[in-house]
């Protein structure tokens, strides 16, 4: 039985101070990127904005880290993989309803492609290798996988995740899966949380170095 790890989390930092947390749940100071290879085969770089949609644990995380990718347009966290009915963030963290957090990433393809940013989100966004869990949250809205927006992004999806499987990038098995789903905006008061609240425990525990991370990684399409 898994459980939204969120919502007791922020309570404990709340209770003991950031400090203790610290000390007494670990941190993500030490995140860092895998080092893995570009896609051998990508979209083409074709006119007008394309919709990449991505689940990868919070989407507190993961909309920071492609809100500051080069070529990004917009980000918007929210759910995908259930009903339009059940798209609440209490419903999703009950985790009854199917949905996964996700982010729905609005992109520029003459200026970052769709295999570029399948290699951010395995790399560093999330750990494509832990199933039902990232970080301090597990259930399975917080699973891997990839909401592909048309054939051609799932045929790329597909072919990465087995070449990551061929080079042996990760020290354990890819648990992503591609899944379908529409995709439904979350609440107001999760939409660009990192930005908007820079100095909340959780962003600076968890999210705060990933974005250190990412940055250190990525250095030519970070902004």
């Amino acid at each position: 039985m898994y459980t939204n790890m969120k919502k007791p989390l922020l309570a404990t930092l709340a209770a003991v101070g950031i400090a203790g947390a610290f000390l007494s749940t670990g941190t993500a100071q030490g995140a860092r990127a895998v080092v893995i290879p570009a896609v051998k085969t990508d979209l083409p770089a074709a006119a007008g904005i394309q919709t990449a949609v991505l689940a990868g644990g919070c989407f507190w995380t993961m909309e920071a880290v492609f809100e500051h990718v080069k070529g990004v347009k917009a980000v918007t966290a929210g759910y995908a993989g259930g009903t339009k009915a059940t798209a609440t963030y209490d419903q999703v963290s009950a985790e009854t309803t199917r949905h996964a957090e996700a982010i729905r990433i609005a992109y520029d393809p003459r200026i970052v492609s769709y295999g570029t940013l399948l290699r951010v989100y395995f790399s560093i966004a999330h750990d494509p290798t832990s199933l039902n869990r990232q970080g301090p949250d597990s259930g399975t809205s917080y699973r891997s996988a990839i909401f592909s927006q048309s054939p051609a992004q799932a045929q790329i999806a597909r072919a990465y995740i087995a070449q990551l499987g061929q080079t042996r990038a990760f020290s354990g098995p890819i648990v992503t899966k591609l899944e379908t789903g529409t995709f439904y905006a979350a609440e107001a008061y999760h939409q660009n949380f990192y930005d908007r609240n820079p100095t909340h425990p959780y962003i600076v525990m968890w999210d705060k170095p990933k974005m250190a991370a990412f940055r250190a990684a990525f250095p030519t399409i970070s902004r």
